[in-house]
């Protein structure tokens, strides 16, 4: 099953790096999108087209959403709605490290989360 994810692939590079520097929760257009995985397209078409600061713009946006989770500031979902969308990078261990962060979100087990993402970093 594939989600459709609002934003579009062709856009500039500009304004996917725009669009990963915000919190994309409010740009939602269903609850089977987690706003996480929102960033991760925008995030592995960044890496595809090589652009230089997408990694730390990434991993600064999911840890806001992350952290918002925590605290229990916003009704995000938690229902996911793309389970192969960790399959979009060439890299085995950070498509696991980002299946295995998805599956701890939807769990809503923001503890385990919060190691893999900074495996995530880690890898990145």
């Amino acid at each position: 099953m594939t989600c459709a994810v609002p934003f579009d692939a062709s856009a500039p590079s500009r304004e996917l790096v725009r669009l990963l520097r915000r919190q994309p929760d409010a740009m939602m257009s269903s609850a089977d999108i987690l706003p996480e995985s929102i960033l991760w397209r925008v995030y592995c078409e960044l890496r595809r087209r090589g652009e230089k600061g997408a990694s730390e713009a990434f991993v600064r946006s999911v840890r806001n959403l992350h952290r918002r989770r925590t605290i229990g500031a916003a009704n995000l979902p938690v229902r996911d709605g793309d389970p192969e969308e960790h399959k979009l990078v060439d890299d085995p261990m950070l498509a696991e490290l980002w299946k295995a962060y998805k599956r701890c979100i939807c769990a809503q087990r923001t503890g385990p989360a919060a190691q893999i993402l900074r495996d995530i970093e880690e890898q990145l």
